[in-house]
């Protein structure tokens, strides 16, 4: 299903009501994206139920509940694998570059390789980028979109190295690099921190907040940690079927419910300045 436009209106409307309590105000307001009343049921059980949002670019949103919540599968509707009832929208505004459905760029939570096999950042790059065989060799073009798309995320020294010598805090910039390419208008991350140390985890958390400051990207974002994503995102969504609570971030964190679903005993951060 293409999304259908938003009317630009309704767009400004909530981004001015949003910008006031974000930790970072949307980018430009030129792209909007709304879910609404989107409802999924699979093999006759209710996966997502009623779930309205609506994000801007340059904004960053965090998905957050326990497993089983739904998380996943809101980011497969936007990606076109799971049918759906209600609406996904996309609308850009100004300056567009191109007509039809949004560039979604996605890293999963896992990408699983055989770290034995002799395959190189570049060759997984060629793979994406040409349409000749890995094996024939690569053409100086993607080399340089290669080194390029890594530059962007601080990880151009990584393009020859072997996929299985690189850590996961380097094979996820890796993902997020080949995400943005072509540069997406929304960007979706799967829980990309699942298996990343913390200096790892704050190098990616700097990198994205850079990305979409430059891009104007819309990024949603799947966390378990409330803590982590609060101090990065503009908006979180409590999420568990259905919405149970959204705001930004001080705010969330400030709410009892919140605080004793996830058993945080810890003093709400000020709202951003």
């Amino acid at each position: 299903m293409i999304p259908a436009p938003v009317p630009l209106d309704e767009c400004d409307r909530i981004a001015a009501v949003k910008a006031t309590g974000g930790a970072h105000s949307p980018a430009c307001g030129e792209c909007c994206t709304r879910i609404a009343n989107l409802s999924v049921t699979i093999a006759g059980t209710r996966i997502l139920d009623d779930i309205n949002l609506h994000i801007h670019c340059g904004e960053m949103v965090t998905l957050i509940g326990p497993n089983g919540a739904g998380k996943t599968t809101l980011l497969r509707v936007m990606l076109g694998e799971v049918p759906y009832r209600g609406s996904f929208m996309f609308t850009k505004t100004k300056a567009q570059t191109h007509k039809g459905p949004p560039r979604i760029g996605y890293v999963p939570q896992q990408f699983i390789i055989d770290r034995t096999a002799p395959v190189t950042v570049l060759d997984l790059f060629s793979a994406a980028l040409s349409r000749l065989p890995v094996w024939l060799g690569h053409s100086a073009r993607v080399r340089d979109e290669a080194r390029a798309q890594l530059d962007a995320v601080g990880s151009a020294d990584l393009l020859n190295e072997p996929l299985g010598t690189l850590s996961g805090g380097q094979l996820q910039r890796v993902m997020l690099s080949l995400a943005l390419t072509p540069t997406p208008d929304i960007l979706l991350l799967d829980e990309p921190l699942a298996s990343v140390d913390a200096p790892g985890t704050d190098l990616f958390y700097r990198t994205v907040s850079e990305l979409r400051r430059t891009h104007d990207l819309a990024v949603i974002m799947v966390s378990h940690n409330l803590l982590d994503a609060a101090r990065a995102s503009d908006w979180i969504v409590i999420l568990n079927r259905s919405i149970l609570r959204e705001g930004p971030p001080a705010q969330v964190l400030a709410n009892t419910d919140v605080r004793a679903l996830f058993g945080l005993d810890v003093t709400p951060p000020p709202p951003a300045t």
